[in-house]
């Protein structure tokens, strides 16, 4: 017999019941309501109501506000917006505990031997963050050429199974870590090419963030300050600029030094963070890690609401009418 249920034509057979209906589609134990032929059906007739012919059911659950926030990556959605890299923690345990009380659903790993390798009685670093609960993004950290970098990410793309996400960085100097951005534009071009899902560390230049993505990055995610700097956001109307004219995600790599910078850079339009110092060089790695998934989720929803315009002169809050002069 046919049966619409949310307003879509299933078939049940004769004698189906209510909760049979809840079984199929994966909610026994759920939160829900249901209405049949526009009449709420109480929860404790679930059992006992036969459904005809032509019944109309009406499912529905609790959600949060608006639509469920999230973005999307080489076609997988993530709902955290917070990415963090595996470096500089004084163990492995303190990685595995801060990145989970970060939340994050992208970490980041440098491709080395003394990092996630197997040597014989090295810890691995794939046994704390097990690529069946996280996507591991392979970044070419300390490469200078772009020869290095897209041998880094072939080699990162064995050692993952064919994974082809990865974090694309080409290095100038050791002292400033600044992106060598003409060898990040040949490293791209080559990794696109060759069929890679690159997101892009550049600086915080439009004209090359914009570039990037016409090379066919899925990703730009220029600097709010150099590596490990924990200065913040110095520049936020570059940031700005680079989202404006992005087709797009766009993530602040490097610099943060704290939740507030995380959150500014949220209220910018940034579609996501990655991190590494600002939590691990914290004097509690995993209480920071905690504060900057808050300071992530208060600075999308400060961006989402839409802040106030900024003005000259005071306007007050309570109206004037009615006051005792």
């Amino acid at each position: 017999m046919k049966v619409y249920v949310n307003g879509e034509t299933r078939e049940y057979p004769e004698n189906t019941h209510v909760v049979d209906v809840i079984s199929s589609m994966g909610l026994t134990g759920k939160k829900i309501a249901i209405e049949l032929n526009k009449e709420i059906l109480p929860f404790q007739q679930y059992n006992v109501q036969v459904l005809a012919s032509e019944d109309r059911l009406e499912i529905v659950h609790a959600i949060g506000g608006g639509q469920e926030d999230s973005f999307q990556l080489a076609g997988v959605t993530y709902h955290s917006r917070l990415l963090v890299g595996t470096g500089k923690y004084k163990d492995l345990e303190e990685t595995r505990l801060a990145i989970e009380a970060s939340g994050a659903q992208i970490v980041t790993v440098a491709i080395r031997r003394t990092n996630i390798g197997q040597n014989q009685g090295e810890p691995n670093l794939l046994d704390v963050i097990s690529p069946d609960k996280y996507t591991i993004l392979p970044n070419t950290a300390g490469c200078y050429t772009a020869e290095d970098a897209v041998r880094t990410c072939r080699l990162g793309r064995e050692l993952l199974g064919g994974h082809k996400l990865v974090k694309l960085e080409v290095l100038a100097d050791q002292r400033t870590l600044f992106p060598d951005v003409a060898e990040t534009y040949i490293a791209a071009e080559l990794l696109v090419r060759d069929g890679f899902d690159v997101m892009v560390y550049t600086n915080d230049d439009p004209i090359a963030a914009k570039r990037l993505e016409d090379i066919g990055c899925i990703a730009v995610m220029p600097l709010a300050a150099p590596i490990g700097s924990g200065l913040g956001i110095r520049n936020p109307y570059n940031i700005l600029t680079i989202i404006e004219n992005a087709n797009v995600p766009i993530l602040v790599d490097a610099g943060v030094g704290t939740a507030s910078d995380a959150a500014i850079a949220m209220e910018l339009g940034c579609a996501g963070v990655l991190m590494n110092t600002a939590i691990a060089e914290a004097k509690n790695p995993i209480l920071m890690a905690s504060a900057m998934r808050k300071g992530i989720e208060a600075g999308r929803e400060a961006y989402l609401a839409g802040r106030m315009a900024r003005k000259r002169f005071a306007s007050a809050s309570s109206p004037i009418d009615g006051l005792f002069l």
